[in-house]
């Protein structure tokens, strides 16, 4: 949909121009009524010089749809100049979550193909509304313009961003479910029995409930070098003051979840008012990620109290995120379930970057990255 219409300076030249004429027909001045009728005409050519006819073929397309914060998004406008003849000055406006943003255009041969790439900010997680791109054609002397509705509005995911870190301790298991000892390296743990399904190895049976139950079971065992990681992300208000410090938390949780799924890992992502839940198998692939970090997109911080626990079968290796207001004596409980408990706080002023509370390891960094530092030098080998 196009819309033709007098800029400023046109309505004031018209306005003028009639003045003028009213006058000059009043006072019987031909020369001032000639001035009137002029301008008049001269804002009537600046119309037509912009009517619906358009000079130009735009297409406009918005890529990746899917981006991690403060990630690199494009908008791509591609500009055919249909005329021959004459040059098309250009400009247009994308909205951006209900916000005008700048796009620069540059004047458009006649006859040529352009292709304008423009930034999308991506400063904020969530679901981002992108368009519609108004492309704006000025007319004879700035007297008239058009506008053109290009493109449909589409939507961008803006992700947390994950950082580097070197994933979890190696060999360090419960026994079997509910129990406390560790297993530190080598063998296997038995987490399970499930029904045999064609294709499973028959050296995995166990024989004893197969033989009581009579259906063939089959053992679910778990490397001692592949523990579970359950990532409890504290997500009540009161904890973070600064809003920028729970995107650090949540930056921090992303990381550490998609670390332990690229090195295959069980891993579990809660948060502590119950929003998020979300659990992956050991050899989880990529994909499985981006649900993970699809499902942290749009969590906002909460106002109900609480920390969820952790199942007894996740209580390997339990990293808590919070922020420098957080109940740490409540999240330090629940972390000290584990085999290994680490509290990760964001604290823009720490005084301790690195403490205890009984058997659970406090880290304490200004930012998302001060804290995946201190992981991989204090945690991770």
């Amino acid at each position: 949909m196009t819309r033709v219409r007098p800029t400023a300076r046109g309505v004031g030249a018209a306005l003028l121009g009639v003045l003028l004429v009213v006058v000059g027909l009043w006072w019987r001045y031909p020369g001032v009524t000639g001035m009137g009728v002029a301008l008049v005409l001269l804002v009537v050519a600046g119309l037509v010089s912009v009517l619906p006819r358009s000079r130009v073929a735009p297409e406009r397309t918005v890529r990746p749809r899917t981006v991690q914060r403060l990630g690199s998004c494009r908008g791509v406008l591609e500009l055919t100049g249909t005329s021959r003849r004459f040059p098309v000055v250009l400009d247009a406006t994308e909205q951006v979550a209900g916000e005008p943003v700048a796009v620069d255009v540059p004047l458009l041969p006649p006859g040529r193909r352009v292709e304008v790439e423009y930034p999308i900010p991506t400063h904020a997680r969530g679901l981002l509304r992108v368009g519609p791109l108004l492309l704006g054609r000025r007319g004879l002397a700035g007297l008239a313009r058009a506008r053109a509705v290009v493109g449909d509005v589409v939507e961008v995911r803006v992700v947390p961003r994950v950082l580097p870190v070197r994933g979890l301790p190696g060999g360090v298991r419960r026994g079997h479910v509910g129990a406390d000892e560790r297993v530190e390296r080598g063998g296997t743990d038995l987490v399970g029995l499930r029904e045999y399904v064609p294709g499973d190895d028959l050296r995995r049976l166990h024989w004893a409930t197969s033989a009581r139950t009579g259906t063939l079971m089959v053992r679910e065992d778990a490397d001692p070098a592949r523990p579970h990681l359950a990532v409890v992300l504290d997500d009540h208000a009161e904890g973070y003051p600064d809003a920028a410090r729970f995107e650090d938390a949540v930056e921090v949780a992303a990381s550490l979840v998609t670390a332990a799924i690229a090195e295959g890992h069980p891993v579990r992502l809660l948060t502590s008012s119950g929003a998020v839940d979300v659990e992956l198998p050991a050899g989880a692939v990529e994909a499985d990620a981006s649900v993970v970090l699809a499902a942290l997109a749009d969590l906002g911080v909460a106002a109900v109290g609480g920390v969820r626990s952790v199942p007894v079968r996740d209580l390997d290796v339990v990293a808590v995120v919070c922020g420098a207001a957080a109940d740490l004596s409540v999240l330090a409980l629940e972390a000290g379930r584990a085999s290994v408990g680490v509290v990760l706080v964001v604290d823009p002023a720490p005084d301790h970057p690195v403490a205890a509370v009984g058997s659970v390891l406090v880290l304490r960094a200004a930012t998302a990255e001060g804290l995946l530092d201190a992981w991989n030098a204090v945690v991770s080998r």
